[in-house]
Order: structure tokens, then C-alpha cells, then sequence
């Protein structure tokens, strides 16, 4: 199988290196149909450090003064992958200078030679669309000043990767990729002259993939939630440059719109970040507001379950909880295993978080990201609510697939004069443990206290059976279990109360006070905070209860609450600097 798939994605990259070439002998694009309007958000800090020589891509660092972009010594594909994508043109022209420009012309010119005849990483359609919705938006800010030969090399590449893009988009995976490809054609083709006939099949696959690829819930198979804005925020500009153009959105990629705006909504942070699960980070900043806006929605956050996430939300404190089991199949290659697991931010200070993705920090922290311990839950020692199986291959990668997740999970949210409740239950270590996780959160209607409850039980007789099995085996000692809740790196932790309590203090100013009620031990241990665009993990603690389950039933009681002399409205200031470490 594994072979077969390895043969599968030569073949695919063969195919899409031959079409590449082919593309190049067809009759180029002269021009544009109209101005075209920049769309994308780039960062100025971060294009400030590509000015100065400083490349940071997928978690790696490389400083190379005055040197070409494609001269750096490539240290892994996914570094070489984000070059392609030209995603770092948003923040060049974030700056707008003379020093910026110019070196945005210098290396566009620089891919068009070496690579603009199907050669390099970036002939993937994925990528593909990608580059040319970047090379579109910052037009103006690219051919500022350019010699005219240059110009028609510019246009030349540009309508040899449309056409590209118009004979390999299906190659693109489902899910974000095919929609990036997609979403490339139909920008391509209402903003260059000649392409105007690849329009209309674009905008009817793109209508397809709207349905196929986002659910009722307004969630995509993923369950990313950086993923789904990322989709969200390419059929916004899909619909946005239609209508400029004059040309009808179809109904179902309106309907994608209006579905994915509430679910968005509700796994905001109050902070405007996103939920930090299965493989997704924040966001970049203001990237979800502006994609809010920009679509014209307006519904508010949706009712019940949001690709399978709860929220609560009271006062200044927001709450999200994976609330369903983790993505299976293909769709699982960067799934954690992380049913029940929360995070909590008070006002714009994000307290309680997962670990998040390791991806970009090599293989081992991308493992060790994924698995219960690393996400703000209940797990059994050496034990995952879900497991990573044998590796497959994903988009022509090999990846390792989650398996023996969850099957049965069952929620319940209600909302009451005092509390707003989440009840919840899954069987992820029903099969090795007979045991069945039970969860239930309470938030005060005015945001400042979090009481939650964890349980640990055996449901029918066959779970007694396997449970005093699993008891036999550790000679009735007990089964370990550890109850963590991991800290943002920006709140100072300290026990208290003669290690009965935990302080936690925010840069706001606000006061959190972690108790647990029972003779559990709880201790402050550390742990690691794995962020995009950083260069190695942040380092920060967890609060962990620990104990033995020794009965069929075993439960867990705790609070967060704000301390007493806590304001209620705090003006937070306080600003923070970007930088690669801190």
C-alpha cells in the first residue's frame, strides 16, 4: 500500500512538471482587465526582518544578508515550500519602500529564471494558486519601476501557470489545497486579458468543492480551525473579485460564506485569536476580522456544536472545548488527540491553552503535540484518548494517520441564571480501560469563575471486566491518571496556599486563583508553548492534578476563578512585541 502511494505521488509530481513545461509554449497573458486591489495582510515586522536578511519559514531561521532568496541553503521542504508560495510578499509589501520593492523585484525575476519553465517545489497546483494570488495582488507594488522586458517576462509566467492551473487543479488534495488552486484560477482569469474562458469552469468546480467540502456545521473534514479560515478568507476574495468584475457568485459558494462566518465566530478567542487545535495556530493577526468583515455576514456566533467544538462565553472569559471525536482517514494527518480538551482567555490574555502544533520543530515535537498529554485534559499514563497508527501517505507525504479515537462522545450545553454548562462524555479509553471520561464545566454568568468536574468511570459490565483486568495487570496499585491544564507563557504561575492552590497572574493585571477540591496532588511542572513562525518552542508550566484511579468510578473536582479583589473591567494596555524567541 505504502509502495503503491509512493509510485502514486512521483506520478503526480511528474504530471504536474510536464504540464508545467507545456504551459510555457502557450500564448501569454498581456496585460490586466482592470487595476488590480490588493487583498492579502502581510506583517511589517516580519517583512522589516526579510529586508535584513533574516528568513523565518516553517520554525527555521536563516540570516544570509544581500543574498537571494533562492540562494539560502534550504534546511527542510516545508521551508522550501513557503518560499514558492511567495506568502513572504504580503509583508515586503507590508513595508512599501524602496528597499522592500526592490528586493520583491529581484527575486520574482530570480524564480522566473530558474524556475519559471516548470522547475523547483513550487509547481504543486496548491502552491501554484497561491504565488499567482500574491503576484496579482501586489501588481502595482511589482511592476513599479520595472524595465518592460521584465514586464512581459512577469505576464508571460503568470498566464504559463493560469494555464497550468487550469489542467492540474484536480490534482490539488481535498480541503484547502484544491480551494487555493481553485480560488488562483478564477482571480487569474478575471484579472488577466486572454483568460476570461477559464472563468466559468473555475467558479462551477469552486461551487462543487463548497459542497463537498464544507458541512451543515460550517466545518471542513480537518476540524483545523486556522484551516477553515483560510478557506473562508479565499472564497471572500473568490466572491469579491467576481463581483468587481461584474460576474454572479453561484448560490452554494454564498451558502459556504454564510455557513463558515458563524462557525468562525464561535472559535474566536476573546482576544480575536483562533482555538489552537488539530494543527492550528491563532492565525495571523487581524487576518480573522478582517475576512469577518470583509464577507458581510453578520450572524453571530453559532448555536449548539461548531465543527464539533462548544463554547462558552460570559463576561471578559471565552471557553473552547473539542467537543467531538478527532478527524479519521486522510483528513487526520495532523489531528491531535485531543476530545475534551479547553482553552480559556480572559479579555485579550489567553490563561489556559493546548501545547499546540509541533510541526515546524521536527518530527518528535510534532508527535509529542499531537498526543493527549500535550492539550489541556484528563489522560491515563502513557495513554492518548486517540493513537497514532502506522504512517500513510497524504498529499504525496508521508504522514501518520490518528486511529482508535473516540467513537462514542456525547455533549450537553445549558444555559441557566447562574452558569452556563458543558456536559460531555467519550469512550476513548473504554477499549484499554474500560473507563469513560465524563467532563462537565460550569461558567458563571459573569465570566469570573470556571468550576469543572472530571470523571472517571466504568459504564456496564463488560467495562468492570476490562477494568479489573487493566488492575490485575499493575498488581491493584491503581491506574495513574493526570489531569493537566497547560499555561500561556505570558501568565506567571506560583503555588499557593501551602500547595493547595495555584496564582496565576495575567500582564493585564488580572488575579486567577487554580484550586482543586480533593486530596489529588498538584503540582506546577513545566511545559512548552509550540507557535508558528517561531524558532524553537516557548517555554512555560501546567498545572497538573495527579492520583489513581482505584474504584470503578473516580472523580476529579477543581475551579479557576478570578481573585475577590479582581476587578471586573480591566483597561489592558499593554502591548507585545513580535520577535522569533520571546
Amino acid at each position: 500500500m505504502a509502495r503503491s502511494e509512493t509510485i502514486n505521488a512521483k506520478l503526480v509530481r511528474l504530471a504536474n512538471r510536464l504540464q508545467a513545461r507545456r504551459s510555457s509554449r502557450a500564448r501569454p497573458a498581456t496585460g490586466f482587465v482592470s487595476q488590480p486591489e490588493p487583498r492579502t495582510l502581510g506583517s511589517f515586522a516580519k517583512g522589516r526582518q526579510l529586508c535584513a536578511g533574516n528568513f523565518l519559514f516553517a520554525g527555521h531561521l536563516v540570516e544570509a544578508r544581500d543574498t537571494l532568496i533562492w540562494d539560502i541553503d534550504i534546511p527542510t521542504a516545508g521551508f522550501d515550500e513557503q518560499l514558492h508560495g511567495f506568502t513572504w510578499l504580503d509583508d515586503l509589501a507590508a513595508v512599501g519602500d524602496w528597499s522592500a520593492r526592490s528586493k520583491s523585484q529581484a527575486w520574482l525575476m530570480a524564480w522566473i529564471e530558474r524556475y519559471g519553465e516548470g522547475k523547483g517545489a513550487g509547481w504543486t497546483p496548491d502552491l501554484t494558486g497561491r504565488r499567482v494570488i500574491r503576484w496579482i495582488n501586489h501588481a502595482l507594488f511589482l511592476m513599479n519601476g520595472l524595465p518592460s522586458e521584465q514586464s512581459e517576462q512577469y505576464f508571460g509566467c503568470i498566464g504559463q501557470q493560469v494555464i497550468f492551473l487550469s489542467k492540474r487543479w484536480k490534482a490539488a488534495a481535498p480541503g484547502l489545497p484544491r480551494f487555493e488552486a481553485l480560488t488562483g484560477l478564477v482571480y487569474a482569469g478575471l484579472a488577466l486579458t486572454g483568460m476570461d474562458h477559464l472563468v466559468k469552469p473555475a467558479v462551477d468546480a469552486l461551487a462543487k468543492e463548497c459542497v463537498a467540502q464544507i458541512d451543515e456545521q460550517g466545518g471542513i473534514p480537518t476540524r483545523n480551525p486556522e484551516e477553515l479560515l483560510e478557506v473562508f478568507t479565499l472564497l471572500t476574495w473568490a466572491a469579491a473579485a467576481l463581483a468587481e468584475a461584474g460576474r454572479m457568485t453561484s448560490k452554494d459558494h454564498l451558502a459556504a460564506i454564510e455557513r463558515l462566518a458563524p462557525t468562525l465566530r464561535s472559535l474566536r478567542h476573546s482576544d480575536g485569536g483562533l482555538a489552537r487545535f488539530h494543527g492550528g495556530g491563532r492565525g495571523i493577526e487581524g487576518r480573522l476580522d478582517h475576512a469577518l468583515a470583509a464577507s458581510g455576514v453578520r450572524s453571530k456566533t453559532r448555536k449548539g456544536l461548531a465543527m464539533g467544538y462548544a463554547r462558552l462565553q460570559a463576561g471578559r472569559t471565552s471557553v473552547v472545548i473539542d467537543a467531538a471525536s478527532p478527524p479519521e482517514g486522510e483528513f487526520s494527518a495532523n489531528a491531535h488527540a485531543s476530545t475534551f480538551a479547553m482553552e480559556l482567555t480572559s479579555g485579550r490574555r489567553p490563561l489556559i491553552v493546548n501545547c499546540g502544533c509541533g510541526a515546524g520543530f521536527g518530527e518528535d515535537w510534532q508527535r509529542a503535540g499531537r498526543a493527549t498529554p500535550s492539550h489541556s485534559t484528563l489522560g491515563l499514563d502513557g495513554y492518548s484518548s486517540a493513537r497514532l497508527g502506522t504512517p500513510g501517505f497524504v498529499g504525496g507525504q508521508k504522514r501518520e494517520l490518528l486511529t482508535q479515537g473516540p467513537k462514542d462522545v456525547r455533549i450537553e450545553q445549558t444555559s441557566g441564571l447562574e452558569t452556563i454548562r458543558f456536559h460531555g462524555g467519550h469512550d476513548g479509553y473504554r477499549k484499554s480501560h474500560g473507563l469513560t471520561h465524563v467532563r462537565e464545566l460550569d461558567l458563571s454568568q459573569d465570566g469570573r469563575a470556571l468550576i469543572g468536574e472530571d470523571t472517571l468511570a466504568t459504564i456496564t459490565d463488560h467495562d468492570k471486566a476490562q477494568f479489573d483486568t487493566v488492575m490485575d495487570g499493575v498488581k491493584l496499585q491503581g491506574i495513574e491518571f493526570q489531569l493537566r491544564f497547560h499555561l500561556h507563557p505570558e501568565v506567571d504561575a506560583a503555588l499557593d496556599m501551602g500547595g493547595n492552590a495555584v496564582s496565576l497572574a495575567l500582564r493585564s493585571g488580572e488575579i486567577w486563583v487554580f484550586r482543586q477540591n480533593g486530596s489529588h496532588g498538584i503540582s506546577l511542572e513545566p511545559s512548552v508553548y509550540l507557535e508558528k513562525d517561531r524558532i524553537k518552542p516557548r517555554a512555560t508550566k501546567q498545572i497538573v492534578l495527579s492520583g489513581r484511579v482505584m474504584e470503578y468510578a473516580a472523580r476529579i473536582s477543581w475551579t479557576l476563578a478570578k481573585a475577590q479583589d479582581t476587578p471586573t473591567g480591566i483597561r489592558d494596555l499593554q502591548r507585545d512585541e513580535p520577535g522569533f524567541d520571546t
